[in-house]
């Protein structure tokens, strides 16, 4: 499987509850409703827990400050993700997922990257 796993950090104008609502309720049915074009086989949100529920822990291990969510969305193959390349709607699907991502993400404090999985322990 090969995933995209994105660390969101909100704009400034929004709380993390408003945004993690927006990223629920508006975000991910954008995604869902473009998973066919662009080959998405399963997309997860993660949201945080305030922050002060996990102070302790990052100030255990002098870790940095937190992300407002993780999002990861699975491919079955590095084939199958860039299949929809040649899909015309997948590059308008991406443009529109990224103009929404724009009114609540901070991207420039929001790093994004691929990877493939290795399952060690499975449920």
């Amino acid at each position: 499987m090969i995933k995209l796993t994105f660390c969101l950090t909100r704009r400034p104008e929004f709380t993390r509850e408003s945004f993690q609502k927006y990223w629920r309720e508006t975000h991910a049915p954008l995604v869902a409703s473009v998973k066919d074009v662009l080959n998405i086989r399963r997309y997860v949100q993660c949201h945080s827990l305030p922050a002060e529920t996990n102070a302790a822990f990052r100030a255990m291990r002098g870790g940095p400050e937190g992300y407002d969510g993780v999002a990861e969305l699975w491919w079955r193959s590095y084939e199958d993700m860039a299949a929809s390349a040649n899909n015309p709607g997948a590059a308008e699907a991406g443009q529109m997922l990224l103009e929404d991502e724009k009114r609540f993400i901070d991207l420039s404090r929001s790093p994004l990257w691929w990877g493939e999985e290795h399952e060690i322990i499975g449920s």
